[in-house]
């Protein structure tokens, strides 16, 4: 059985164990919602990562160049935020709180650095300006508990996911 799928066994029989030798009775018995939120958030953020390192690492296999590889960065916060850097171009991906995961994207140039609400300057209108708007994945709880992910109260795909952003990202940090 995947350690993944068991961990809530685990969980179940500690807190089990921990009423016992307390003499407490728990109504909840194992189901911590909040920590439950936090682990699934991080779990979606490590699988995110792994699904943008896949396909970062094909796409700079495939490029003939080496000049505008992309390259993928773990950052402060939590062990799973991460960003993707080429040109100077960023895109953070990070924990927001639990049952939310944002998305920002930054341009870094020497001479140039944009505040959150000045479009860049290779970027015109509301496109611009919807592009350095801070994007919001959220989590919302299933019937049983389960956890599912929307964009703007839509589900999604996690591959969808990888392919729009990673098309974004490519676009707007070609030199």
């Amino acid at each position: 059985m995947d350690v993944e799928k068991t961990s809530w066994i685990k969980d179940l029989v500690r807190t089990e164990e921990d009423m016992e030798q307390a003499g407490i009775v728990d109504a909840e018995l194992g189901l911590d919602k909040d920590r439950m939120l936090v682990t699934e958030t991080l779990r979606f953020l490590q699988h995110l990562k792994n699904s943008f390192v896949e396909a970062s690492s094909l796409f700079n296999d495939l490029k003939s160049s080496p000049v505008g590889r992309i390259k993928i960065y773990g950052i402060a916060k939590t062990h799973a935020d991460f960003m993707l850097f080429r040109n100077g171009y960023k895109m953070i991906f990070g924990l927001k709180a639990p049952g939310r995961v944002t998305i920002r994207f930054n341009f870094i140039g020497s001479s140039y650095i944009p505040t959150a609400r000045d479009p860049e300057p290779s970027m015109s209108g509301a496109g611009a300006q919807a592009l350095m708007e801070e994007h919001m994945v959220e989590a919302q709880m299933g019937a049983f508990g389960e956890v599912e992910w929307v964009f703007r109260g839509h589900r999604f795909q996690l591959e969808n996911l990888v392919k729009h952003y990673m098309s974004l990202f490519v676009k707007e940090s070609t030199k």
